[in-house]
């Protein structure tokens, strides 16, 4: 019989010098920074693309750079990428989230972000070298669409993007693909939310990009319940097809994250733990996972790749039909 889910070993460890990362750290004055994509650089030092809200209640997405991905970080002075709208009407409310894929086919950095437009929010593109100079694609997935995150090779000839629409059928992960990167169908449901009781049981959606892994897509995502006291975003696991990745081979039982510590219960928004990104170190194993908590601030939490494929093997028994 399998241990509850509350007697495991905590699957991710939070560091303590959390959160990294606040609005007192910023060089211009902002209301909150969180949800930050993440990526190691060539040079070996972590680059977090955050989401930083303005006091307008706008976002746009600011760069910090540090050698040792805890402190020490170097923020761009100014925004790094902002919204466009007289080029891009879907950007006239900001930009937010972005998730960073390294492309070795095209040698840059796919940037996933959501696009803040009058009809809602959309799913944009850009690729860059740098994070200074940025090719943009414009919205690629139109409202109401958010979550997303380029896989970082071809599937059978095409690109293939995991994203969250909102439709009659509710808010589930999807599959798109694309021969160009700007003009994307077969579109599939991938994993849905379930109902009733479970923790997850309102809406998910993508948090980082999937890991590659040699059993399959690790993939983290999060689960919204709604209570008395209003929603409650926790990180679950799920594991796809390397080569169909339209197809869920594993799903966890129960969620394997959530909010606990101070500064993820109380915030803008409570109760949120929500990460964009991470970072695989030299071995190949351990992860630092870069999470917004409460929409607030930015922290980190140190797993293992091994250890998370493990519990998914034990925690993924049960039924998971959403009904």
């Amino acid at each position: 019989m399998k241990s509850p889910a509350y007697a495991d070993v905590p699957l991710f460890v939070r560091h303590g010098r959390n959160p990294i990362l606040s609005r007192d750290n910023w060089p211009y004055p902002i209301n909150s920074v969180f949800n930050a994509g993440a990526v190691r650089l060539a040079d070996g030092e972590t680059l977090l693309l955050c989401r930083v809200e303005e006091r307008t209640g706008l976002s746009h997405l600011c760069a910090a750079r540090s050698v040792n991905g805890i402190d020490g970080w170097r923020i761009d002075p100014e925004p790094t990428l902002m919204g466009s709208p007289r080029e891009y009407p879907e950007e006239i409310w900001g930009i937010e989230d972005p998730r960073i894929t390294y492309v070795p086919e095209l040698e840059r950095y796919a940037v996933a972000y959501t696009s803040f437009s009058r009809g809602g929010p959309g799913v944009s593109l850009a690729l860059t070298r740098d994070f200074r100079s940025f090719e943009r694609f414009g919205v690629i997935m139109p409202p109401e669409d958010k979550d997303a995150a380029l896989l970082p090779r071809r599937i059978n000839g095409y690109w293939a993007m995991i994203h969250r629409p909102v439709t009659s059928l509710g808010a589930h992960m999807w599959i798109s693909f694309s021969p160009d990167l700007r003009h994307w169908g077969s579109h599939k449901i991938i994993l849905e939310a379930r109902r009733g009781g479970w923790w997850d049981a309102n809406k998910i959606g993508l948090c980082s990009p999937p890991i590659e892994t040699t059993k399959g897509w690790l993939t983290i995502y999060h689960g919204v319940r709604h209570t008395a006291s209003g929603s409650i975003y926790r990180l679950g696991l799920a594991l796809f097809d390397l080569d169909r990745p339209d197809v869920c081979l594993q799903r966890g039982d129960s969620w394997m994250f959530g909010p606990e510590a101070p500064y993820e219960r109380g915030g803008d928004v409570s109760d949120v733990v929500f990460p964009c990104g991470q970072t695989i170190g030299a071995d190949r194993d351990t992860i630092h996972l870069y999470y917004g908590a409460a929409d607030s601030c930015m922290a980190m939490a140190t797993g293992s790749v091994d250890a998370l494929l493990r519990w998914l093997d034990s925690h993924s028994g049960k039924e998971n039909k959403s009904e």
